[in-house]
């Protein structure tokens, strides 16, 4: 269901995210990198796994309905790939995986609830360092970034969290535990010598 059809009045209702967090490493260098920029994302540094939506479900049967989609869903690492830009906002591009795909196309069954433009085809994952750039400053702010390496090139994503937008303010709601986390990634076997 889109946006515009949705049977609920969008100012009257809180907007839900399911969203991982980066590790320590890369939040806490993300956060800081907004710091030295002066620039900020809308709350703190995640990825959406499925783009901000409203829906008519209690958050008691929201929790369910999420848990009920993600039963015997495995941890899964992202790559991330490095800086993009589009108008207004700078962020870090993560690959879309056949694993990371297949878990946004099940997470868009999670309603009823409407869906946004940036979901379905059109979904980028990503980790976002700025929105709201003006136009003015944004060859600036990309000489500042376009250079800088994160501090990990991938993370292992083993939870996922049900957040809550409202009146600009971001709750996590609930947090589901992906299947194998707090395993060790898996490491390439040795060549015999």
């Amino acid at each position: 269901m889109s946006d515009s059809a949705a049977p609920w009045s969008q100012a009257d209702h809180a907007r839900y995210s399911l969203v991982a967090w980066p590790p320590e490493a890369l939040d806490t260098w993300l956060r800081r990198l907004q710091l030295r920029l002066n620039v900020r994302g809308f709350g703190l540094p995640h990825l959406n796994l499925r783009a901000p939506f409203h829906t008519t479900l209690s958050s008691s049967d929201l929790v369910a309905a999420c848990r009920g989609v993600l039963r015997g869903q495995e941890a899964l690492t992202v790559q991330v790939l490095g800086w993009k830009r589009v108008p207004s906002m700078f962020f870090l591009e993560c690959a879309l995986g056949d694993d990371l795909h297949a878990l946004h196309e099940r997470t868009l069954s999670i309603g009823p609830s409407s869906q946004a433009r940036h979901d379905g085809a059109a979904y980028r994952p990503h980790l976002t360092l700025a929105l709201g750039v003006l136009p003015w400053a944004e060859a600036e702010l990309w000489a500042e970034i376009e250079g800088l390496t994160p501090p990990l090139s991938s993370f292992r994503v083993e939870a996922l969290s049900l957040t809550r937008e409202w009146r600009g303010e971001v709750q996590e709601l609930h947090t589901f535990p992906l299947v194998g986390a707090g395993l060790p990634l898996p490491q390439k076997e040795a060549a015999p010598s």
